[in-house]
């Protein structure tokens, strides 16, 4: 096989291929290299000028395709696309919020009712946990009674118990 013959299926990589810009040529900036990504100001200022008098232009007279430049047509199916910032969303719109949203409205404001309804003790669970502190309060009151009439009687036995 001869040195010309093609390599095949795999080909090396190519870092016999590539070259180098030399300090010289990047201080002088006659480099082969294209530049990179790097804009003028000057650039981006028309850029951003021109983008905003396109914007304005757009506002005042917007390009309809085909026959719709000739024809006004009043189509009461045809849904305008509304470009709303979210600056100037109006939450407190109910009428146009979404079937998701609106259930989860509905969800925290039956939950903040439960929760108002359970501090005034008026529902089933509350009137539960309240009948279990009544109880708990009550073991504890005959618990401190009895711890008080046993030291009563210990020391009632002690002072029998000296005398």
């Amino acid at each position: 096989m001869g040195s010309g013959a093609g390599r095949g299926k795999f080909k090396g990589k190519p870092t016999g291929r590539r070259n180098f810009s030399t300090p010289e040529e990047i201080a002088t900036g006659s480099s082969n290299k294209p530049r990179g990504f790097k804009r003028d100001k000057e650039e981006e200022e028309q850029e951003e000028f021109e983008e905003e008098v396109e914007q304005e232009s757009d506002d005042e007279s917007v390009k309809k395709k085909g026959i719709q430049g000739v024809i006004e047509i009043e189509n009461p199916n045809l849904v305008k696309a509304k470009n709303v910032k979210a600056k100037n969303v109006d939450l407190d719109r109910p009428g146009e919020l979404s079937r998701r949203e609106r259930e989860e409205l509905e969800k925290q404001r039956a939950h903040e009712r439960y929760l108002k309804l359970q501090e005034q003790g008026k529902t089933e669970q509350a009137k539960k946990d309240l009948e279990r502190l009544a109880l708990i309060r009550q073991q504890r009151l005959d618990a401190a009674k009895k711890r008080d009439e046993e030291k009563a009687a210990k020391e009632a036995k002690k002072a029998e118990s000296r005398k």
